[in-house]
């Protein structure tokens, strides 16, 4: 069986890595490369880097902040934010990124995400889909959750698998930074949908979330930011209450 992974995620904005509630109201969390640093000795199994503003403000991720951040790391790092072409990607990749996330930019343009994944590979390739519900459907939202679209989450999911995307990242807004759970029952169903990792998003606050995630939600893998940052649970005693539970993790 395929153990669960846990991964913290470092919001940027700035250059700071930052965490907010529902996508907003946004505080300082410390430095990414220190931070990065930490999580790594910690058992992280992955990291997750978005420069949150990147799309918003029509920039590049900042690539010499990733390079910062690989060179003091020995897990598996996932880059995201602003990414809308095949150089994008080729220089992050080459300033040590292991994968990438692509958001915004995949559903303005689907073809990007075949571009990826026959240039780099689908194990390189992750989309994040950021969704809320809206009148009881989940409706995909762009540039960091500000612009939402007709799209609907899980007919997206599957034309991502489709279009050879190796992981889908799914964060509820809705869920995002209150600490009340992760969105399970959307999760199972995402999961039921598409033959591709799922790595759940927003809502962490305790460590049973994470096993209901697991158990409820069917997630291949657990993302979570301000639980990590704050202290509040930490990654090994997280681990070691998974196994406990039976969960397959890495130790």
């Amino acid at each position: 069986m395929l153990t669960k992974r846990i991964i913290p995620c470092l919001d940027i904005k700035n250059g700071r890595t930052v965490k907010g509630i529902n996508f907003v109201d946004l505080r300082d969390a410390g430095d990414p490369v220190e931070l990065a640093s930490i999580y790594a000795k910690e058992g992280a199994d992955e990291l997750v880097f978005l420069d949150i503003s990147a799309t918003e403000e029509k920039r590049k991720t900042l690539a010499e902040l990733v390079y910062h951040v690989a060179e003091t790391i020995n897990i598996p790092f996932t880059v995201g934010g602003g990414i809308s072409s095949v150089e994008d990607v080729d220089i992050l990749l080459k300033n040590g990124a292991d994968k990438v996330s692509i958001n915004s930019s995949a559903v303005k343009r689907p073809e990007l995400i075949n571009e990826l994944v026959s240039k780099f590979g689908s194990q390189c390739i992750v989309v994040a889909i950021d969704a809320k519900q809206i009148d009881g459907q989940w409706k995909v939202h762009l540039v960091g959750g500000k612009v939402p679209t007709e799209l609907d989450l899980f007919e997206w999911a599957k034309e991502v698998e489709k279009r050879g995307a190796g992981e889908i990242l799914f964060t509820s807004m809705d869920h995002d930074g209150t600490k009340n759970g992760f969105a399970n029952k959307a999760l199972a169903e995402l999961s039921k949908l598409v033959n591709i990792p799922v790595i759940a998003s927003g809502g962490a606050g305790t460590i049973s979330h994470f096993s209901d995630t697991f158990k409820d939600g069917k997630a291949d893998a657990a993302l979570a930011a301000s639980v990590f940052h704050f202290k509040e649970i930490e990654i090994n005693a997280l681990k070691q209450e998974l196994k406990e539970e039976g969960i397959p993790v890495r130790l």
